[in-house]
């Protein structure tokens, strides 16, 4: 069965437009757990343009499933990550220009840091998980550093077209099979919606994907929890 996290980052973002109280993502990840998702996924970024540390705090105090922190490798995240104590972190790349992350880390060129993030998080007990792209060679890298799991990113997937379509979705399936081979989980995630998980959700070595924009997109029309549990139908669950 595949794990579905849900990233409630864009509840923030709508607050933050007005500067307000709401919506409250607090509110969202009680709700995405209330609907069946077996995880919450907040973003706190560098420049706090959708999470604060107030939401990261208190929905680390509410959720009672699993909750996954996408981080940049900085001192001052490594700070918050040890104070909230997640389930997990997900070490992403992070610039500040970007609207959405943009790809994945490369590890290969990362430097020292990234192994006195793993070794921080797992003394904690914290699972230490890489956002890369579907790449031998940075999976390979993964593994020698000791991650814990690898989430894949499937943003040229979810934007290809036609027979480059199929191309990515190789690329994906190829990734999953070496990050298992290499003793690491297999996760997922970005740009994934309705009219795409499925082929991802069935690639058997994938045991969870992360889906936050497109599931928020829908709740404006259906509600939340509807949408939550259409995504949750669409990966077989």
């Amino acid at each position: 069965m595949v794990r579905l996290g849900v990233n409630v980052d864009h509840v923030s973002t709508l607050r933050e437009a007005r500067k307000t109280y709401e919506p409250d993502p607090v509110a969202a990840a009680i709700a995405v757990e209330m609907a069946g998702a077996d995880q919450v996924t907040i973003h706190l970024r560098e420049d706090r343009r959708h999470i604060q540390n107030r939401d990261a705090r208190l929905i680390r105090e509410v959720v009672h499933t699993a909750m996954n922190l996408e981080m940049a490798m900085t001192p001052e995240m490594q700070e918050i990550a040890l104070a909230l104590h997640p389930d997990s972190i997900t070490l992403v790349p992070e610039k500040r220009e970007e609207i959405t992350t943009e790809g994945g880390l490369d590890l290969i060129n990362a430097g020292a840091i990234v192994n006195e993030v793993i070794g921080t998080m797992k003394s904690a007990g914290i699972k230490p998980c890489a956002f890369l792209d579907p790449d031998i060679e940075q999976i390979k890298q993964a593994a020698y550093l000791q991650f814990a799991a690898v989430e894949i990113h499937t943003g040229s997937y979810a934007n290809a077209k036609g027979a480059e379509k199929a191309e990515e979705l190789q690329k994906i399936k190829d990734t999953a099979i070496a990050v298992r081979h290499l003793g690491m989980i297999a996760h997922a995630g970005h740009g994934l919606d309705y009219h795409n998980v499925r082929a991802v959700a069935v690639i058997p070595e994938i045991e969870e994907l992360n889906i936050g924009h497109s599931i928020l997109a829908r709740a404006v029309f259906v509600g939340l929890d509807v949408a939550v549990r259409d995504m949750l139908r669409l990966m077989g669950r």
